[in-house]
């Protein structure tokens, strides 16, 4: 642990790795009451949370170390409030992102996984998470995570591999599972089927291409059609017109011929077609458009795809066959113009769906895949969150959450990769039927032939991930884990995964534990950059974590991530911000030094009852005002206003005011020496307290100081209850409700600061050299035995000379040749003399007041110029503000060279 003697400087880069070690091997980040020990008391309720498991292929970014910071703050201050505390961790094997990793390690080895075969592949994968997949639990660990690491779990360990099974086959039992052929999100360059949520539109440049449809009566009549994709013409079968539209109602039934293939479809009539886009009419592609794809199934279409899984041209494009999608865009609308098919091209702003993971344009398109029937789950999720069982922080997205369910759409689960869970289902060479299984099966359930082979599609990752809060405790067995962790209590994570991950979870937690799987949703903004922009590399703008903790600290990091959020928006960030509370850690740091050099001048006992000062009576009520204001902020997620007022407090009060205050009454020694000892122990204690979630290496480090130099100490300075073995584990500051006292003492207090800032501030304004002495006047009334018991005070915060300075009833008379302010009825005198050079501060004054003089004419003369009328009124405004701006200076100023005569 720490040396007993306090260096200068907080060396973070000395003390976190330490002090995580001391923790973790004194098992802190475990909890108490844990159901595999004895002694278990099972009413006692504990505070669980899941980590969202970072993908294994990942490395630390901003986002991590902000879940990583909010759920650490949340864990401790759980922890310290005695609550049994558990936080699980985790990682996901992110299946597309893993196996393309894999991927570029093969290409690179001049191989391709279909070349080394599925085993191999798998293997290779398994090899690639082993080599790198806990180095990002290296970096949480950087960041202070205080998980319980004996528990961590990967959801393609042996344990959730199980649950997968038990959740898909259970799933499929009920009718929940089926496998269909439905139009679905593909991607070309990864080879497989990507979900809705992992489809993002961009609008981007493109071109709207006029076409002809000819009527297949061998007449010269056309119905106009548009589209963005021509390459798509090839999979027509059907052209669509509205029902009342006047221009196409002769065609409705008819015939037209599909452009080079020559194919005959038939005219429709759809009230889904828009009159105003476009011609009016519409090419009905099912294969390759959702919209289509519906209309098609209204109306019984043939559903032709003319795209291969490499988005090539198949078989059913006829000439085109084998060509690139994009390649067979030009060959065909070339050809197509040569027919004389062509009315025209536009410029159009295209919404182009691109694949999340890859950047490449999806392609909708006919599969054979497995789905979800979602309704059901979705109808449970909602009322879990309509009836108050799960609340979503902040409020506002819970409407999101609504929309997203009730306009869901059935779950396509299955993904054509080799890294994943396997899907549970085997075929049948034999009978042709499907044996769903929860276990490896040799035969065919229905014939028992032995020719059987598995589906060899693997689970969506979310899928697994749905599972996450129960099956890393153990479901579906009924493990203790299990039965006195679940439901867990806070699922903390970014807004963006909302329906990704927190409403699968939901669903699934509901279906098949009965429970939702967590009270609370906190979700946090994304981080931008100090300007408010995106970070990406492509910017240049990535904040990297590491660099900033190397550099700075986690503390800072930590800090200044917490207190600039609030719950659900977004927060800019820039390394100043970090550097500016990396200072207010060394701020910590020096306070601390401070309050540990106090106790060499306190004596070992007081001769006395406690005298408490005005100020130590003032630091003591606004500490236990900011305790029951951190705990209501606490208790409403508003973790981020609880720090700052932590912040403000230390800086701004204790450390500003009472710090100063404390060295003048240290130096009276005696009782007064004890008790300031005592308060400076109590209030550095509590804070260290509070602070700890939010920075938990200076605190520990610092408190660990303070306890041994207390301990050290005759007098022990000991709080209630004793000092405990570490901060982590400390008891979090007790709530305590006013007694009366505190009111009269604030506002005693405040008095005092405002005079001395009222008194700075007249320092300041002329110029008084920092650090001279000089003389004042107080004029306090009813307030003046107060003002007086603070003198000594007052005489050294605000730098007056004690003999000259006085605290009077009240004035005969106004002094002359005097700086005064009024301040809540206490008159302030600075008599000038001696204080500045008499005729020097004339000669400033009337420089200052020549120079506004100019200033008001020129200003004057310009407003009474031409120019008032021709130049825009705000600019006309402004003018007018800086001269009403120099009367007012002018103005002041000749009443500060009165008041010099």
């Amino acid at each position: 642990m720490p040396e007993s003697a306090l260096p200068k400087t907080y060396n973070f880069a000395a003390t976190e790795q330490r002090l995580y070690q001391w923790w973790e091997r004194n098992e802190f980040f475990k909890p108490t009451n844990d159901p595999n020990q004895p002694g278990l008391n099972p009413a006692v309720k504990p505070f669980v949370i899941s980590i969202p498991p970072p993908n294994v292929t990942g490395e630390l970014h901003l986002g991590h170390a902000m879940f990583v910071a909010m759920e650490d703050l949340m864990i401790r201050y759980h922890r310290m409030k005695g609550t049994p505390t558990l936080w699980v961790p985790g990682s996901d094997h992110a299946g597309i992102a893993t196996q393309l990793q894999v991927e570029r390690s093969l290409m690179r080895e001049g191989l391709t996984r279909e070349q080394i075969g599925r085993e191999e592949f798998v293997r290779r994968a398994w090899e690639w998470k082993e080599k790198y997949g806990g180095i990002i639990f290296q970096q949480i660990r950087r960041l202070g995570a205080s998980c319980d690491w004996e528990r961590t779990r990967f959801t393609l360990d042996e344990g959730l591999s199980h649950a997968v099974r038990e959740a898909f086959v259970s799933l499929y039992e009920k009718g929940l599972i089926y496998r269909g052929p439905r139009l679905i999100n593909w991607s070309p360059g990864l080879r497989t089927a990507v979900s809705d949520l992992e489809v993002e539109y961009s609008e981007e440049p493109g071109t709207l291409y006029y076409f002809k449809y000819m009527l297949a009566d061998g007449s010269d009549e056309y119905i106009p059609v548009a589209t963005v994709r021509p390459e798509t013409i090839l999979g027509d079968t059907a052209v669509a017109v509205h029902p009342e539209d006047e221009r196409y109602q002769k065609y409705i039934g008819q015939k037209v011929l599909v452009p080079v293939l020559g194919r005959e479809i038939f005219v429709i009539a759809d009230e889904y077609v828009d009159r105003e886009f476009g011609t009016g009419a519409l090419k009905i592609t099912p294969g390759h458009d959702p919209n289509d794809y519906r209309i098609g199934l209204a109306h019984g279409l043939e559903i032709i795809s003319v795209l291969d899984e490499a988005a090539r041209i198949n078989q059913n494009g006829g000439i085109y066959a084998g060509m690139d999608r994009f390649e067979c865009r030009k060959k065909l609308w070339k050809d197509m113009r040569a027919a004389g098919l062509v009315i025209k091209e536009e410029s159009y702003m295209l919404n182009v769906p691109r694949s999340q993971r890859g950047g490449e344009i999806i392609e909708p398109l006919l599969s054979t895949q497995w789905f979800v029937r979602i309704q059901p789950l979705a109808e449970a999720a909602l009322e879990a969150v309509r009836d108050g069982r799960v609340q979503i922080v902040p409020e506002r997205f819970t409407k999101v959450y609504y929309n997203w369910l009730e306009n869901i759409q059935d779950w396509c689960i299955s993904r054509q990769l080799w890294w994943g869970h396997r899907i549970p289902v085997w075929y049948c060479d034999d009978c042709g039927e499907m044996t769903v299984s929860r276990e490896d099966v040799n035969a065919c359930a229905h014939c028992s032939s032995a020719h059987i082979h598995q589906d060899p599609d693997v689970l969506d990752t979310w899928f697994s991930s749905g599972l996450w809060p129960f099956s890393t405790l153990g479901w579906p067995e009924n493990t203790p884990d299990l039965k006195y962790f679940y439901p867990t209590s806070v699922l903390e994570t970014g807004y963006d995964i909302l329906f990704f991950w927190v409403a699968r979870m939901i669903m699934l937690g509901l279906e098949f534990t009965g429970q939702a799987p967590f009270h609370t949703v906190y979700l946090h903004g994304l981080i931008r950059d100090e300007h408010g922009q995106k970070m990406s590399k492509s910017k240049g703008n990535v904040i990297d974590p590491l660099e900033v903790m190397n550099e700075l600290g986690t503390d800072a990091l930590r800090f200044t991530l917490l207190v600039g959020s609030t719950p659900g928006n977004d927060m800019n960030l820039s390394v100043k911000k970090v550097e500016a509370n990396r200072n207010f850690a060394n701020k910590v740091w020096n306070a601390g030094r401070f309050v540990i050099g106090a106790l060499d001048q306190a004596p070992s006992s007081p001769k006395a009852g406690a005298q408490w000062t005005l100020a130590d009576s003032w630091v003591w009520a606004r500490l236990r005002s900011l305790t029951r204001e951190v705990e209501r902020l606490f208790a409403g997620y508003q973790y981020g206003e609880a720090g700052r007022q932590i912040y403000e407090f230390f800086w701004s009060e204790f450390a500003d005011w009472y710090l100063e205050i404390a060295k003048l009454q240290l130096m009276e020694g005696g009782d007064r020496a004890y008790y300031t000892a005592s308060t400076l122990v109590r209030v550095l204690d509590t804070c260290l307290r509070l602070l700890h979630p939010f920075t938990p290496f200076v605190t520990e480090e610092l408190w660990q100081h303070l306890k041994r130099a207390c301990q050290a100490h005759p007098a022990d300075f000991a709080p209630k209850g004793g000092w405990e073995e570490a901060l982590i584990a400390a008891h979090w500051p007790k709530v305590q409700d006013d007694e009366g006292w505190e009111v009269q003492k604030i506002a005693g207090f405040t008095l005092v600061q405002d005079i001395v800032r009222a008194i700075r501030n007249l320092r300041a304004e002329k110029k008084v050299t920092p650090g001279k002495k000089i003389s004042a006047l107080l004029a306090a009334d009813e307030k003046t035995a107060l003002l007086r018991s603070q003198q000594t005070v007052i005489t050294a915060l605000a730098h007056l000379d004690a003999a000259s300075f006085q605290v009077v009833d009240k004035l005969a008379e106004k002094p002359q040749n005097a700086a005064s302010v009024v301040l809540a009825g206490v008159e302030i005198y600075l008599p000038l003399t001696g204080m500045v050079d008499v005729a020097m501060e004339r000669t400033r004054l009337e420089k200052e007041l020549q120079e506004a003089l100019l200033q008001i004419g020129r200003l004057e003369s310009l407003l009474g110029s031409p120019f008032a009328q021709k130049a825009p009124a705000a600019v006309v405004e402004k003018e007018k503000e800086k001269l009403a701006d120099f009367y007012q200076t002018a103005d002041k100023l000749k009443e500060q060279l009165k008041s010099l005569s």
